[in-house]
């Protein structure tokens, strides 16, 4: 999805900004920058891909960047794309589920870059509390994705959202984030800050609620409205496309936004972009940047703090360890006294941080862990069954294999996970995780014992 934010200029501009204007995106370019693992709410019709080339849609990218690497691949873009005017951070999660990686990459940006604009796209759970930063930033430009004014259909678009420590579910979830969603845009329209507006029209669910939502951000002072069309497909791996939601015709799509026509403009032109999109508007050139081009010897997940020791994978080396916090953590670890240890376990390709797929794992890496430190216990066995390319292995044998691997585990963190074996997980009492995505997986660890109440419901935590 399309996004900005300005920095560098006296005001806010759309003349150059490709999504927030329909003349714009015939002459200049953009590109978003995937530094934003982790998001807050599950939406029905997202499922973040991660290394892969092979779809275009919002929440899918090739690879994660750090905000050092996010500012090399802008200089690399740049210098062989003079249209290049706007540069966004739309994913592929939640921007503000992000804010540290965020925050430094805008920062870091907008020193180097001055005369580019910058954007953010957001689900606005934690909007509110973001608007001075953004505006004391020189963000000029949000995006917000509202696709429900009702609690009642708000609650069939978003299962959960995790607000203040705590997953919430139903429509109780859906009132926070409506609610928040709109005090984040009337906050960001009194200090001048221009916001599109993105609703995504699924068939039968809320086209004709659209209508509401779409005279309602008009009259809270929206500058934009992009009426998007549902995009779900059984591959994909959506809840939506696993349970058969159709997606709209071309012409019910554009019979909605006739009767949307007001007082807010339309957004027409956009291509609902994947979250490391490089180019004009429609063209896509991510893989001419990826970071093996343009920096050969930069790890995707450098440690920014030099005293982080990544995990050694060798069950014969089991060491106590209490890691220095992660200055690219999303959730900085907090210790309390008294706490409950728990195992718990990871999918991770490197070894140190949360970045594998669930579906991609072949291995389990098993600690105990409290908000006092971690220990590692051993490697087991998984089985893969997602090998890209639309391709999936034997998915009822690998998540049998996992139920009877981690009969021990109260939770599994991972990068990400799609609803199937979420829901064979907690059917037998293993929290999946994906809210820590992209973070060092000791700090992800500590941070995740830290929520959690003293007793432990699945009754596999010991009081040390």
């Amino acid at each position: 999805m399309s996004a900005s934010c300005s920095s560098g200029q006296s005001g806010p501009s759309v003349d150059t900004h490709p999504c927030f204007s329909k003349d714009a995106h015939h002459k200049y370019a953009r590109m978003h920058l995937a530094v934003a693992p982790a998001c807050n709410i599950q939406c029905n019709y997202c499922n973040r891909k991660y290394d892969c080339a092979n779809e275009s849609r919002p929440g899918v990218v090739s690879e994660l960047l750090t905000p050092q690497q996010a500012v090399e691949k802008v200089r690399a873009v740049k210098a062989k794309i003079p249209q290049l005017t706007v540069v966004g951070i739309a994913g592929p999660g939640d921007p503000l589920a992000n804010p540290a990686r965020t925050f430094e990459t805008c920062e870091r940006i907008a020193a180097e870059f001055p005369e580019l604009q910058l954007c953010l796209s957001t689900n606005g759970l934690t909007l509110p509390q973001h608007v001075e930063r953004i505006k004391a930033l020189n963000v000029h430009h949000v995006t917000i994705t509202i696709n429900a004014l009702d609690p009642e259909v708000g609650a069939k678009v978003y299962p959960w959202i995790f607000h203040n420590n705590r997953r919430i579910r139903g429509k109780k979830a859906a009132a926070i984030l409506i609610r928040n969603q709109f005090k984040g845009l009337e906050m960001l329209v009194e200090r001048g800050v221009l916001v599109k507006v993105n609703s995504v029209m699924i068939p039968g669910m809320n086209e004709d609620h659209l209508l509401e939502v779409n005279k309602v951000v008009s009259e809270k002072g929206a500058f934009l409205h992009n009426i998007m069309p549902l995009i779900s497909a059984p591959e994909h791996g959506t809840y939506f496309g696993l349970m058969g939601q159709r997606n709209p015709e071309d012409g019910e799509l554009e019979a909605l936004r006739a009767r949307c026509a007001g007082d807010v403009e339309l957004m027409t032109h956009c291509r609902q972009c994947r979250a490391d999109a490089v180019g004009m508007l429609g063209e896509d050139r991510n893989a001419e940047f990826t970071m093996d081009k343009i920096a050969p010897s930069a790890p995707f997940f450098a440690p920014a703090a030099k005293n982080i020791i990544p995990i050694q994978l060798s069950s014969s080396s089991v060491s106590e360890r209490t890691p220095a916090a992660n200055e690219e953590a999303t959730h900085e670890p907090r210790r309390v006294k008294g706490a409950v240890t728990r195992r718990l376990a990871v999918t991770s390709k490197s070894g140190t941080h949360l970045d594998q797929h669930f579906g991609h794992a072949e291995r389990f890496l098993v600690y105990d862990a409290s908000p006092h430190g971690v220990t590692f216990v051993e490697e087991r066995n998984a089985q893969q069954y997602c090998f890209g390319d639309d391709h999936c292995g034997d998915k009822e044998s690998a998540l049998s294999l996992a139920l009877k691997t981690l009969t021990d585990c109260e939770a599994i963190l991972c990068e990400r996970i799609g609803f199937m074996p979420w829901q064979s997980l907690e059917q037998q009492g293993i929290q999946p995780i994906n809210r820590f995505a992209g973070e060092a997986i000791e700090n992800a660890l500590m941070s995740y014992c830290a929520e959690q109440p003293e007793a432990s419901a699945s009754g596999v935590a010991c009081v040390r």
